[in-house]
């Protein structure tokens, strides 16, 4: 307990490594579970919004469901094409597990949280202890009652139903600690609400949510046989699936400020939709055929596009709200290494890049009819921008200092020679003649004196980014540009099957950052592209191995101690797993 009396959570369940967290996600919300059944993240009632469970980062709040016994060993499985998560463990005397989701499909206004206790062997033991804390830990849970079975509180402006522990008692504080005994092959369930309104409905029953939500799942997920390594590119589209709210926004990740690297300063808020991350979803998903990913990102694309035109910003609120400004929360220590940051400077930025990626989306639509008159107007719109600002600097794919960036101009390139096969006559001959007098001017001024691309005019490094054009088509993969450019990422940027994305400076390249896993699926791309299909797979296994027992693959992966970094799950990464799967396996296409 601490000195106002509270559960410490943060002291109680102390944070883990990344890859032994699973995730729960409706699309409007999402929970991190950690191996000891403790919920150590929630924002609710929306992705943005401030933390309920926050022990990840070193605030409050807590909801767990953990062994008794002192002794046991921790594992757990996603049911497979899901986000239903089953939490394993081994204990001295039998087996328990813990399968927990959130309710699907999600009510925006309300969190449901499901968790059946089971005794797979011998009697499972388990206790409960809950006391949600709202505002990253600052809001005490008030109001505490229990009306028969059903326990009601609220803390900060969020109203708590907890049913199926009538026996649980007040712990430290306003917690709520329940002890359970199953007898061997029974279960319990446990259902929790968080919501922004009053909860005047009797509860739900915890059967028929668990069988909805079964449903919805086996519905929103495709069975991609046609992929590699099905389960993993399945569960790469059920986490895709699981960060895209039902307005059609996908938040970059799920959590914010974790470190990419410990005490440099680089941890950061991805709660929020980048327009690039969204457009890289949409076309894995159209890389196979046109799902509903492919749709949800088109049309969340199309209205920003139309609302902002030529000032596109980066990344919206998954609402299409602008991101707020960056702020630190001093209250909280943060996740070891790193330091607390809401909000993301993003919103200050220009990112050429964008939109390139969005008419590379639409052109994808488009290949599969799924362009209507709204989204055609905002091709034309996105057509419009690029003629208008491709000679502004701009922030560039990895958000640093305005320069005239080749890959956020060749980008441009590709999209609109995408674009063109599926336009009229007269606006193909337009944007196909925009694309050339943008390609020869980054011809003009980044190619670097041994035939690569190069980053920018002042900046002759190589950059994994620029193996995308050739692979979005703004050139052929034949263009002896194409080769050098992959000779030289895989010269000067590979370790090990894995790709960093520049060169920072002198040091080795891991000194500086992680490998990052974004860049080992571009290169498996390009390999495919290149003629080179065992190199492709090599680069594929790898990356998609850069991963823990849950499956969620994170930005970086640091290959010397094998340790996940970033924010997690990193949605652009998953989008990457599912492209190669579905793209390695079929001879190379053109865009």
């Amino acid at each position: 307990m601490t000195a106002a009396g509270h559960l410490d959570s943060a002291a109680a369940f102390p944070p883990h490594v990344l890859r032994e967290y699973a995730l729960l996600a409706d699309g409007e919300r999402g929970i991190l579970v950690g191996p000891r059944g403790d919920f150590a993240w929630m924002c609710a009632p929306r992705w943005d919004s401030d933390a309920v469970f926050s022990s990840l980062i070193g605030g409050g709040g807590l909801y767990a469901v953990t062994p008794t016994d002192a002794r046991f060993v921790w594992g757990g499985f996603y049911e497979e094409g899901s986000l239903i998560w089953r939490s394993r463990w081994v204990t001295s005397t039998g087996i328990i597990e813990c399968r927990e989701a959130l309710a699907f499909p999600a009510d925006p206004h309300t969190a449901v949280i499901l968790r059946r206790v089971i005794a797979v062997q011998g009697t499972a033991k388990v206790r409960a202890i809950l006391e949600p804390r709202a505002d990253f830990g600052r809001r005490a849970m008030r109001d505490v009652k229990r009306d028969g079975g059903v326990w009601t509180a609220r803390t900060g402006g969020l109203y708590v139903r907890w049913t199926g522990a009538p026996g649980a008692k007040r712990a430290a504080g306003e917690a709520l600690s329940l002890d359970m005994a199953l007898q061997p092959g029974t279960h319990h369930d446990l259902v929790l609400e968080l919501g922004e309104h009053a909860l005047d409905d009797d509860p739900p029953d915890a059967g028929l949510v668990w069988e909805a939500t079964e449903a919805a799942w086996a519905r929103a997920v495709p069975e991609l046989s046609d992929t590699l390594a099905t389960r993993d590119a399945r569960h790469a589209y059920a986490v895709l699936r699981g960060l895209t709210s039902a307005g059609g926004g996908m938040v970059a990740a799920a959590t914010m400020c974790l470190p990419e690297r410990a005490q440099a300063g680089r941890n950061y808020d991805y709660r929020y939709a980048w327009i690039r991350d969204q457009c890289y979803a949409g076309q894995a998903a159209a890389a196979t055929q046109p799902y509903p990913l492919l749709d949800d990102a088109v049309n969340f694309i199309a209205e920003r596009v139309l609302a902002d035109g030529p000032q596109l910003k980066p990344a919206y609120r998954i609402d299409g709200g602008a991101v707020p400004d960056e702020q630190t929360l001093p209250h909280l220590p943060g996740y070891p290494g790193g330091a607390n940051k809401i909000g993301n400077w993003v919103n200050r930025q220009f990112q050429l890049d964008a939109f390139g990626e969005a008419l590379l989306l639409f052109a994808a639509a488009g290949r599969h009819d799924h362009l209507g008159s709204d989204h055609w107007r905002a091709v034309e719109a996105t057509a419009a921008a690029i003629g208008t600002r491709w000679g502004d600097p701009d922030a560039g794919i990895w958000e640093l200092d305005n320069q005239h960036w080749a890959h956020s101009r060749l980008t441009c390139v590709a999209g609109l020679r995408a674009i063109a096969k599926v336009a009229a006559p007269h606006q193909a001959a337009e944007w196909a003649s925009l694309a050339d007098t943008i390609a020869a001017d980054v011809g003009s001024d980044c190619v670097h004196s041994s035939g690569r691309w190069q980053r920018a005019p002042s900046d002759e490094r190589v950059d994994a980014a620029l193996l995308l054009p050739a692979i979005r088509g703004a050139l052929p993969g034949s263009d002896p540009r194409s080769r050098a450019t992959v000779a030289a990422v895989a010269d000067q940027l590979g370790a090990e099957g894995y790709v960093y994305r520049f060169r920072h400076d002198q040091r080795p390249l891991a000194d500086a950052e992680g490998a990052f896993v974004l860049c080992g699926f571009l290169m498996a791309l390009a390999a495919h592209q290149q003629g080179r299909p065992v190199e492709a797979m090599a680069w594929f296994e790898r990356n998609r191995a850069a991963c823990g027992p849950p499956g969620l693959l994170t930005e970086e992966f640091d290959i010397g101690q094998r340790q996940l970094r970033g924010n997690i799950p990193q949605a652009f990464v998953h989008a990457l797993l599912l492209e190669c799967a579905a793209r390695l396996r079929q001879p190379w296409e053109e865009p």
